[in-house]
């Protein structure tokens, strides 16, 4: 991945404006390139008025956990991991167009008591993502959440750029989003599911596949893997297939039209449910 042009100096000063003014903020911290990006800039201009916080449940994969972790020791964040139940929801577990916004819902619920305290809580949405319908944003902003990216006008494009310039690692980690989104629609979302996704991506991951999705249909995975990842996949199809199998699939496919975040959501085209969050 190559970095796009550098941002301009004035949009890095205008985002630590914007923090300095909604000071003291707390940062939901998944360990992604915009997230991180956040909480290194949160970080670098509050200092001890930016509280970084990662939402822990069977969700996150546990690569991502782990890697918040060592993020928050090499840069020195005032870093807190917290217990989210969303899968104790209902609505959520359902897994309907609208799971995202209870996802949202449980982890403005956990950061409660640091709004309580008189944080704001801050979430590294950029302007690219306003685009694509989330219903995780609306439940952020019913909460009171602000998007400092958006308001200092950072596309991901800039995130990445700048995040390169400072000479963070995250610049061009590959989009990760939360496990749930390997779930087609109407189809419950489980512990046992959760836990079946995260170690076929563990498995493929440790063959050397970055940017990767295992979709997950009942006994059947459909994995979406990059570009060129597609012709070694086949090339290297018997430990492709006994590393998914590992994770309890029966059926191993490969997706030919390759990694495409969100495509999940097309499901909800004339459905009438709003979707989003299908990354």
């Amino acid at each position: 991945m190559t970095p796009a042009a550098t941002t301009p100096a004035a949009s890095l000063e205008c985002l630590r404006a914007r923090l300095e003014q909604l000071a003291p903020v707390v940062v939901a911290f998944s360990g992604g390139a915009d997230s991180a990006f956040l909480a290194w800039v949160a970080n670098d201009t509050l200092g001890a008025a930016a509280t970084v916080v990662t939402a822990v449940s069977p969700s996150l994969a546990p690569e991502e956990e782990a890697d918040c972790r060592a993020l928050a020791e090499e840069w020195g964040l005032r870093w807190e991991p917290v217990a989210t139940g969303e899968l104790a929801d209902p609505a959520y577990a359902a897994n309907d167009g609208r799971r995202c916004y209870w996802c949202k819902t449980a982890l403005l619920d956990a950061l409660a008591p640091f709004a309580a305290a008189g944080a704001t809580v801050v979430l590294g949405v950029n302007l690219d993502d306003l685009g694509d319908h989330r219903p995780g944003q609306e439940a952020a902003a019913e909460r009171g959440a602000a998007f400092p990216l958006v308001d200092a006008g950072f596309t991901k494009a800039d995130v990445r750029a700048e995040s390169s310039r400072l000479s963070l690692r995250t610049w061009d980690k590959p989009a990760a989003a939360c496990l749930a989104s390997r779930v087609p629609y109407g189809t419950p979302v489980t512990l046992g599911v959760l836990s079946s996704v995260a170690r076929a991506e563990s498995a493929l991951r440790a063959l050397g596949f970055g940017q990767l999705r295992v979709r997950h249909y009942g006994d059947l995975a459909r994995i979406e893997l990059d570009g060129d990842d597609l012709h070694r996949a086949v090339h290297e199809r018997d430990a492709v297939v006994a590393a998914v199998r590992s994770a309890g699939y029966a059926y191993v496919t490969l997706d030919l039209e390759g990694f495409r975040s969100g495509n999940l959501n097309g499901a909800l085209a004339g459905s009438g449910a709003i979707g989003g969050g299908a990354r």
